[in-house]
C-alpha cells in the first residue's frame, strides 16, 4: 500500500502554499525590503550620474557621441561580468550591486534625458530669453520641465529593469528577492521559488504606477491639454449631430 500524501503543502512540495505564507512571513519581508532599497539607491545613484552627462552632452555637442558611446558599452557587459570587474573595488558588498546597477541604468537615462532636453522647442527657449531668463533658470524652470515626460519614461524603464536585475545581486549575497529565489532554485522549494518570483513582479509593477503617478503630477499641462482636446472633440461632435439633423429632416421633406 501507498502511503497518504502529507496534509501540509510544504511536504508536499506544491508551487502554491499558504503555509510557506504564513511561517516565512518575516523572511519574505526582509527580502522585499532589501530588494527595494537596492533599487531605488541604485537608481538614484544612476540618476545622479545621468543629469550631468546629460546636460554635457547638450551643451557641448561633440562629448554627446562619446557619453552615449560609454554608457552603451556599459549596458552590453552581461551582468555576471559586471560584477566581477567591480568585485576587486567593492568586494563582496551591497555597493558592489548598486553600483552595478547604477551603471546600467546609465544608457536608459542619460538618452531620455538627452532626447528631452532637445525636444524642448526652440520657440519656449526664445521666449525665456526674451523674459530675461538666464541660462540656470531657463534650464530649471523651462528646459527640465518640458523634458519631463521623456525623462520619466527612461526612468521607468531603468527602475522596472533594476528590479530584475537586483535578483543577480543573489551571486553575492545581496540579491533581496534573488537570494531566495536562487535559494529555492538550488533545493527545488517549488513555493519559495513561485512567491519571490510573483513578489518581484510586484514590486516592479507598484514602481512602475508610482513614478507615473509623478510624471502626472510633474505635467499638469499634459492633463490640461488632453482635457481640452476632449471638450473640443466633443464639441465638434455635437455640432456635427446638429448639423446632420437638419439635412435629415430637409431630405425627409423633399420624400
Amino acid at each position: 500500500m501507498t502511503a497518504p500524501p502529507p496534509d501540509d503543502c510544504l511536504a508536499r512540495n506544491e508551487w502554491i502554499c499558504g503555509e510557506y505564507l504564513s511561517t516565512r512571513r518575516q523572511i519574505l519581508l526582509d527580502a522585499v525590503l532589501q530588494h527595494v532599497q537596492l533599487t531605488v539607491v541604485s537608481v538614484a545613484l544612476g540618476l545622479l550620474l545621468a543629469v550631468p552627462l546629460a546636460l554635457l552632452a547638450r551643451r557641448r555637442r561633440w562629448t554627446a557621441g562619446p557619453v552615449l558611446g560609454v554608457t552603451t558599452v556599459l549596458y552590453t557587459i552581461p551582468s555576471l561580468a559586471m560584477f566581477s570587474l567591480l568585485l576587486p573595488v567593492y568586494g563582496l558588498s551591497a555597493t558592489l550591486v548598486v553600483v552595478g546597477l547604477a551603471l546600467y541604468s546609465l544608457t536608459l537615462l542619460v538618452r531620455n534625458l538627452l532626447a528631452g532636453l532637445n525636444g524642448v522647442p526652440a520657440e519656449a527657449r526664445d521666449a525665456a530669453r526674451g523674459m530675461g531668463y538666464g541660462p540656470l533658470r531657463q534650464l530649471l524652470t523651462v528646459e527640465l520641465p518640458l523634458a519631463v515626460p521623456a525623462a520619466m519614461a527612461g526612468l521607468r524603464i531603468a527602475t522596472v529593469s533594476a528590479v530584475a536585475l537586483t535578483t543577480v545581486g543573489a551571486i553575492v549575497g545581496y540579491g533581496g528577492l534573488g537570494n531566495l529565489i536562487y535559494a529555492g532554485m538550488n533545493s527545488f522549494f517549488k513555493a519559495q521559488v513561485l512567491t519571490a518570483s510573483v513578489l518581484c513582479v510586484l514590486i516592479a509593477i507598484v514602481f512602475d504606477l508610482l513614478l507615473l503617478g509623478v510624471e502626472r503630477l510633474l505635467t499638469p499641462w499634459r492633463r490640461a491639454g488632453r482635457t481640452a482636446r476632449g471638450r473640443r472633440a466633443r464639441w465638434r461632435g455635437r455640432t456635427a449631430v446638429g448639423r446632420e439633423q437638419p439635412v435629415a429632416a430637409a431630405s425627409g421633406r423633399r420624400a
